[in-house]
């Protein structure tokens, strides 16, 4: 019988450091910008003991397993939702003053745009949430030009062409309208599936109420109405198994314990 490899999947390692996620990882060992021990590694399954072994990721010595972080954003507008960006723009990484660990986005939100935000280092889970096949609810609050009549809700509801494309059905419910500055405007309540860019505000642009202003306030089963504008906090045990539960990447224990239904921890504002 051969030898059994050792070491750890090179892609495992990778995303354990919080650099990116599997899918990601798998990418960047392919284009050749891993090396073990000054060696270009580009097949997947390579392995590797980051207890032994040097492994490099563009020339960086990759960190060994950091502490998982799971943590929730709320999003001003005017912030850009990327760890740094070449224009020098404020991003959702210089909010979090407090968090040493390496973490990332989970999907986006519009510059323009505000409200809930994930934030990991947990690749895999990461990758779990954003793949399409998951149908991962997300709940926006837009305010728009105009009051939509049960005609725009109902094509809202249906899906609408968008880049030649119809978008999955969606829920779509007016909450309340009136008369603004400009007009009369409506706030509707959205309910998605997909994470097409800018999806949200296209679809209202379609069915002739442009967004004047859009709030997500819900993604899969994590919500907080607490949460102030640029204030995050920790998830506690029961969202992160919530979420682990609504992408199937964890085994099903029963109900969460009691421990892991304790209220959300206190948020944090980011230090002026």
């Amino acid at each position: 019988m051969g030898r059994e490899p050792t070491g750890i999947r090179l892609q495992k390692v990778i995303a354990g450091a919080g650099l990116a996620s599997r899918r990601g990882a798998e990418t960047l060992i392919q284009d050749g910008r891993v090396t073990v021990n000054g060696k270009i590694v580009s097949v997947l399954g390579s392995r590797a003991d980051p207890d032994v072994d040097d492994i490099r990721l563009d020339g960086r010595r990759v960190p060994p397993v950091v502490r998982r972080r799971y943590l929730l954003l709320n999003k001003p507008r005017g912030v850009i939702t990327t760890r740094d960006d070449p224009e020098r723009r404020r991003t959702v990484m210089d909010l979090l003053t407090d968090v040493r660990e390496s973490v990332y986005p989970v999907g986006r939100l519009d510059y323009d745009s505000e409200g809930l935000l994930l934030l990991t280092n947990d690749g895999d889970l990461a990758a779990s949430l954003t793949h399409p096949r998951h149908g991962l609810e997300r709940v926006y609050e837009a305010r728009v030009r105009g009051v939509p009549d049960g005609g725009a809700l109902k094509r809202l509801s249906r899906g609408v062409v968008l880049e030649g494309r119809r978008t999955s059905p969606a829920t779509a419910r007016l909450l309340t309208a009136g008369r603004g500055r400009s007009g009369d405007q409506a706030v509707v309540r959205l309910t998605i599936t997909e994470g097409r860019k800018r999806q949200v505000r296209q679809m209202c642009e379609a069915v002739g109420h442009p967004v004047v202003r859009l709030r997500r306030v819900r993604i899969g089963p994590i919500q907080d109405t607490a949460l102030r504008p640029g204030q995050y906090r920790d998830l506690v045990p029961g969202e992160i198994k919530a979420l682990r539960r609504v992408v199937v990447l964890a085994e099903s224990d029963g109900e969460p314990s009691p421990t892991e239904q304790r209220p959300a921890p206190r948020a944090r504002r980011r230090k002026q």
